[in-house]
C-alpha cells in the first residue's frame, strides 16, 4: 500500500518502529474517532522527521485516549533543510495563514523578530505549531517546521550561524531583483529569508542589513505587497531557483 492510498496523515514525534504500539492523546483519538469516523483496523499514515513515515492500523480508539499499531515503512526519512523565514509579526489571521503556506513551502524554521516597527503582540506557539503541524501532514513533508520564539532583530543579527546566508527582502527598492539574488548564492549553502513589518524597516535597520557580509539584498517587484504576501513569494522564488522545486514529486 502506498502514501497516496491513505486518506490520513499524522503527525507523531514519538518513535515509530514496526510491530510497536503507539499511543494517541485525546485529541487525536477525537480526531480520528468523531471527525474522521475511524474505527479499529483502519489504516492510517504516521510520519516524523526521524523516522520516515509508516503504514499503522488503528488498535484502539476510546473517548480520552488510543493507539495505533505500526506495521511497515511507507518512505525513509529524508532530508528537508527548506530555507529559515525571519518576519516581523502580523494580525493573527493572517500569521497563522502565513504558517500554513510556509510550511507547504518548505520552510524549515519559523523565525519572528522584532523591529522598531512591528506591532507588539502575543504569539500563540501552540496554535501556530497546530497550523503547521495540520499543513505537514495535508503536504505530505515528513517534517514540521521549527518555531523559534520572537527575538530582537539586532540580537538575530548578532547571533547569526556562520555559514549561512540571509536573503533581505528589501521593500525600498534598494536591491537586485530576487531572481539575481538567490541565483547569486553558492550551490547547495544554507539559506534564510527576512521580510519587514507592515510599516516597512526603518532606514537605520535598512543600513544594518545591507552592511552585514551575509545578506544579499532583494527587491520583490514593482508593487508594494503585505508582509505576508512578499514573504511567500520570496518563498516560492527562492524554492524554484535554488530549493527544493528543482525536483519534482516522487508517485
Amino acid at each position: 500500500m502506498t502514501a497516496e492510498k491513505i486518506a490520513t496523515r499524522l503527525y507523531l514525534p514519538a518513535a515509530l518502529v514496526p510491530g510497536s504500539a503507539v499511543a494517541l492523546d485525546a485529541g487525536l483519538s477525537h480526531r480520528l474517532r468523531t471527525v474522521l469516523r475511524l474505527s479499529p483496523g483502519a489504516s492510517v499514515a504516521a510520519f516524523n522527521a526521524n523516522d520516515g513515515e509508516f503504514l499503522c492500523r488503528v488498535a484502539e480508539l476510546g473517548r480520552n485516549r488510543g493507539s495505533l499499531t505500526v506495521e511497515s515503512r511507507l518512505r525513509a526519512a529524508e532530508p528537508e533543510a527548506g530555507p529559515w523565514l525571519l518576519f516581523a509579526p502580523v494580525k493573527r489571521l493572517r500569521l497563522e495563514w502565513l504558517f500554513e503556506k510556509g510550511t507547504e513551502l518548505g520552510v524549515g524554521a519559523f523565525a519572528p523578530v522584532m523591529t522598531a516597527r512591528t506591532q507588539p503582540d502575543r504569539l500563540n506557539s501552540e496554535r501556530l505549531l497546530a497550523h503547521a503541524v495540520a499543513a505537514a501532514e495535508q503536504c505530505e513533508r515528513l517534517s514540521v517546521p521549527d518555531i523559534r520564539p520572537l527575538a530582537p532583530l539586532n540580537q538575530v543579527l548578532a547571533e547569526w550561524p556562520a555559514g549561512r546566508w540571509l536573503i533581505f527582502c528589501d521593500e525600498s527598492g534598494g536591491g537586485i531583483p530576487i531572481a539575481e539574488a538567490v541565483a547569486g548564492l553558492p550551490a547547495g549553502a544554507a539559506a534564510a529569508l527576512i521580510v519587514g513589518p507592515e510599516g516597512g524597516f526603518t532606514q537605520t535597520e535598512l543600513d544594518a542589513l545591507a552592511n552585514l557580509p551575509f545578506v544579499k539584498r532583494a527587491g520583490l517587484g514593482p508593487r508594494v505587497l503585505r508582509a505576508e504576501t512578499a514573504a511567500l513569494a520570496a518563498l516560492a522564488a527562492y524554492q524554484a531557483i535554488a530549493g527544493d522545486w528543482r525536483s519534482l514529486r516522487r508517485r
